[in-house]
């Protein structure tokens, strides 16, 4: 159930806040494939003017890789968390400093990808760090998806394997770092260093960050579902988008 609760306002001078922005599911709508992700111009206005807002105190914190963003976000590249953690780059518009974990193996990528083989409408998203697979469009997999997942993550006992649930997806990836150890690291490094962060997050990746987020003082918001640890709560991508555009002409309408 959502909240029914007023959104936060941020605070009225931006140069003291950094936002932290999960992607799908967050500011945009879930698609059917991950490649049919819609981002709406006026979406990439509003990350725009929060940028030069905040002094570049916004951030992507994402699953998919930063390369991915850059291209779903064209024109802008805007500070960004890749690979849930893998990947983090500081300034817009720069490189990402160099990757906290090597890409996943060969070979656990291909036993899991045949899971696929299970029916059509499971979907395989290759992240370079992780590997998805999407069962969206094959709602009645989710059982045979998640418990052949686990088996074989189960037959690699020894390995730093882990598996992350989400929304009609689950998710294969290599332990050791996370969203909230790159938020981590984000929040030591200028512009970011000493502001109060927002984070809007909506599914199971993101509730590493929630934890931490009280750390810095800050607000965690969800999206679609009331969890542990968040203060606000929107229903749905476009409220969230629809807020932040307030926030970027600073006219947000509730208070924190």
């Amino acid at each position: 159930m959502v909240m029914s609760r007023p959104a936060p306002l941020l605070p009225t001078d931006l140069k003291k806040t950094a936002i932290l922005l999960d992607v799908d599911g967050t500011i945009l709508d879930i698609a059917p494939t991950p490649r049919e992700v819609f981002v709406p111009h006026s979406l990439r206005d509003t990350l725009a003017r929060l940028w030069e807002r905040t002094g570049g105190a916004v951030a992507f914190v994402s699953g998919r890789p930063v390369s991915e963003l850059d291209l779903i976000f064209s024109p802008l590249q805007l500070p960004a968390i890749g690979g849930h953690g893998a990947e983090l780059r500081i300034i817009a518009g720069e490189a990402a400093t160099p990757p906290r974990l090597p890409l996943l193996d060969a070979d656990v990528k291909r036993k899991f990808a045949a899971i696929a083989e299970a029916g059509p409408g499971i979907i395989l998203e290759d992240k370079g760090y992780s590997l998805a697979l999407h069962y969206r469009l094959a709602p009645d997999k989710e059982r045979v998806v998640r418990e052949s997942a686990a088996r074989i993550c189960a037959a690699l006992a020894g390995t730093r394997i882990e598996l992350l649930p989400g929304k009609l997806v689950v998710e294969i990836k290599q332990s050791g770092v996370t969203k909230a150890t790159a938020v981590r690291e984000l929040m030591t490094c200028p512009p970011f260093a000493g502001r109060r962060p927002i984070f809007i997050g909506d599914d199971v990746t993101d509730q590493s960050v929630f934890a931490i987020v009280p750390d810095y003082n800050g607000i965690s918001v969800g999206v679609g579902r009331e969890v542990p640890g968040i203060d606000f709560c929107f229903e749905k991508p476009a409220d969230v988008r629809r807020w932040l555009e307030q926030v970027s002409r600073n006219d947000a309408l509730a208070t924190s």
